[in-house]
């Protein structure tokens, strides 16, 4: 088996993590079969609601080599991050998220296909059972899909009524069409990202903020409504201009990197 992937920009443990299993080595010397989950905690919520949600999960921050979350060292999220996805040994998972991350930025006419063909039948299906079709591009990442795929996204959503969302970290991302794209803001309260918070809130961007435990979510936060957010994933559906309140699940309670309030 050839291994099809450049892998000279990862780390060192992770490159021959893969070159010494015969797992993995097979895994990358193919595409991946899908790029997108749809069973998964955080948008299955959402169907109660008439919802269905694609997601794409990459590897966050730097992982692959290329940085696909700008503010992740400056809001500090890299940290929670690193400690999940690239520390040492890399659990299924986290290597299936890496291969789809290499293929899309090393094969991309490749990914597009399977990108739109994925999309296309989850909207079929959404259409047949009578559901919403919702798509998240950057379940893990925060890359700017707008100054990527934008033709095809404002398509989409004419022809398949595919509703585009995502949180993101980059209060200036420029959507040319936000019935097309919607952005909620991810907060983090370390001291240097907090004039992005400031400009998010500035602009009236929704603004996701999590809390350590229920018990904390207060009823405003930076002079802006809290609403619950913990219903759902799909923050599309929320007014800008508020707090939608998350609280930590798992190993998030024990977070100190200042993405977890309390």
């Amino acid at each position: 088996m050839t291994i099809i992937y450049d892998l000279s920009k990862l780390p060192q443990e992770v490159r021959q993590e893969i070159l010494d299993s015969p797992k993995y080595t097979k895994w990358f010397s193919e595409f991946p079969k899908k790029i997108f989950n749809v069973n998964n905690t955080k948008t299955v919520k959402g169907e109660k609601l008439g919802i269905r949600t694609l997601v794409q999960y990459l590897v966050p921050s730097d992982l692959s080599g290329v940085n696909l979350c700008a503010m992740a060292f400056i809001a500090e999220c890299y940290k929670p991050c690193l400690y999940t996805s690239g520390r040492g040994k890399m659990t299924s998972v986290q290597m299936s998220r890496l291969r789809k991350t290499l293929f899309m930025l090393q094969y991309w006419e490749e990914y597009l296909r399977m990108l739109e063909k994925e999309v296309v039948l989850h909207a079929n299906y959404c259409r047949k059972h009578n559901l919403e079709c919702a798509v998240r591009l950057n379940g893990t990442s925060d890359i700017r899909w707008e100054l990527k795929i934008w033709e095809l996204m404002v398509i989409m959503h004419e022809e398949c009524n595919v509703k585009w969302y995502d949180y993101t970290k980059v209060p200036n991302r420029l959507i040319p069409c936000k019935n097309v794209y919607d952005l909620t803001f991810s907060y983090s309260g370390v001291k240097k990202f907090l004039p992005y918070v400031e400009k998010a809130k500035t602009m009236g961007m929704r603004i996701a903020v999590v809390w350590r435990y229920k018990y904390q979510i207060p009823k405003t936060f930076m002079g802006m409504k809290v609403i619950s957010g913990d219903e759902h994933d799909a923050r599309y559906i929320e007014p800008h201009g508020v707090v939608s309140a998350l609280y930590a699940k798992g190993d998030a309670i024990h977070d100190k990197s200042g993405f977890v309030v309390g």
